[in-house]
């Protein structure tokens, strides 16, 4: 795994701290890349031939397949031993965080505004019911939950170390990756596009936020998240990288910004974690605070369409098991229909699946590299223009 890149806000780890967190990383390695073939096998040899004599057909749905593999000694033990990896994960890196918290605290007070970038929390927000009701990727507290009451940073801390550890370095030193992509899809699909003002939806610690900085230096760039004690961290992180972001704490289904006031808003895997209810409040806010011209996409692991079910139920796993409920039911939904209800024009609807970024090219073998091709490696961006 390639190294995280250090700032002055990523917490460091002690030697035992690290070697707990470099065994978690190699755990989840072991089982997401290297034993996906073996689960594909196991389905393909034994599952899907047993279904078959039972019913007289192949599983038909992911929810077939779910409960067909769950019946078998060497899934539960993947699937278990996954979830135990998961929970590791954020004991690990939260025993380093808990250790640096007081002076993590301490260096985002001081950290100076020498980018130009801001910080505006509200109190009052209301935090949607759909994170309140579980704790997302089974992080204790979720992005919100402030843990002291003098500037705590403590969930964005978990979040910036924990996300490198969960893609196991995938995505850069930075865990940039998807907004690299995106910036990578408008410069190529779109070379004459260039945005003035620029919003990122639930941007957690800024991650996918910054590569807009570096693609458009002259654009004024806002990112949006409910989790004041991400956007705090999120704040001295841009800052101690040296990148000018306007963070606010605001919920996307209802922003407090003025009517056509942004060229282009993207989001990074985040309208799976909100609900049936709310991606359609959020893609109608799109309409509103775009102006003419303007454009909004959004990348997500790509729909079910069209996918053999054991795919599907491969994706789907986090939703039974990983606390994420709604990524079944988004990757149902019809993008471009979602489009058209909130405002746009069909013909202006976008909508591409496309290889993920991903900037280190060591994958172990050439067994890895396929089961990477198969579960990984495809991302949906969709959305649509305004004119």
């Amino acid at each position: 795994m390639p190294a995280q890149i250090s700032h002055a806000m990523l917490p460091l780890a002690t030697h035992d701290e690290g070697a707990r967190q470099k065994f978690v990383t190699a755990m989840r390695e072991q089982l997401t890349l290297k034993m996906l073939p073996d689960t594909r096998a196991l389905y393909e040899g034994i599952v899907k031939p047993k279904f078959a004599r039972e019913h007289g057909r192949a599983p038909q749905d992911r929810a077939e397949v779910r409960r067909a593999m769950g019946r078998e000694p060497p899934h539960q033990l993947w699937s278990s031993a996954l979830r135990t990896t998961q929970e590791m994960l954020w004991d690990s890196v939260g025993e380093t965080v808990a250790r640096e918290l007081p002076s993590l605290v301490e260096r985002a007070k001081a950290t100076l505004p020498r980018s130009g970038g801001s910080l505006r929390l509200d109190p009052t927000l209301e935090i949607p019911r759909y994170l309140l009701a579980q704790d997302n990727h089974v992080m204790p507290g979720n992005y919100f939950t402030d843990i002291r009451d003098d500037g705590d940073v403590y969930a964005g801390a978990m979040y910036d170390r924990g996300v490198f550890i969960f893609l196991k370095g995938d995505k850069g030193g930075l865990s940039d990756g998807f907004g690299v992509l995106v910036c990578r899809f408008i410069t190529e699909r779109f070379p004459e596009f260039s945005p003035k003002r620029i919003l990122d939806l639930g941007c957690t610690v800024g991650n996918s936020t910054l590569p807009y900085v570096d693609q458009f230096p002259g654009a004024e760039v806002h990112a949006i998240d409910v989790g004041a004690p991400c956007l705090r961290y999120a704040h001295a992180r841009a800052e101690a990288l040296g990148k000018r972001v306007h963070f606010s704490q605001q919920n996307a289904e209802s922003t407090d910004f003025p009517d056509g006031f942004f060229d282009l808003i993207v989001s990074h895997l985040v309208l799976h974690e909100t609900s049936n209810k709310a991606v359609p409040r959020i893609m109608r806010e799109c309409h509103r605070l775009l102006g003419h011209g303007g454009l909004t996409l959004h990348a997500e692991t790509p729909p079910y369409a069209g996918v053999d079910p054991f795919d599907q139920y491969l994706c789907d796993w986090d939703t039974h098991y990983n606390l994420e409920p709604f990524i079944g039911r988004l990757h149902e939904l019809d993008q471009r229909r979602m489009m058209i209800d909130a405002g746009f024009k069909a013909a202006d609807c976008v909508a591409e699946t496309i290889p993920t970024y991903r900037p280190t090219a060591d994958v172990a073998s050439e067994t890895v590299r396929r089961s990477l091709d198969k579960y990984g490696s495809k991302r949906t961006i969709w959305g649509a223009f305004k004119r």
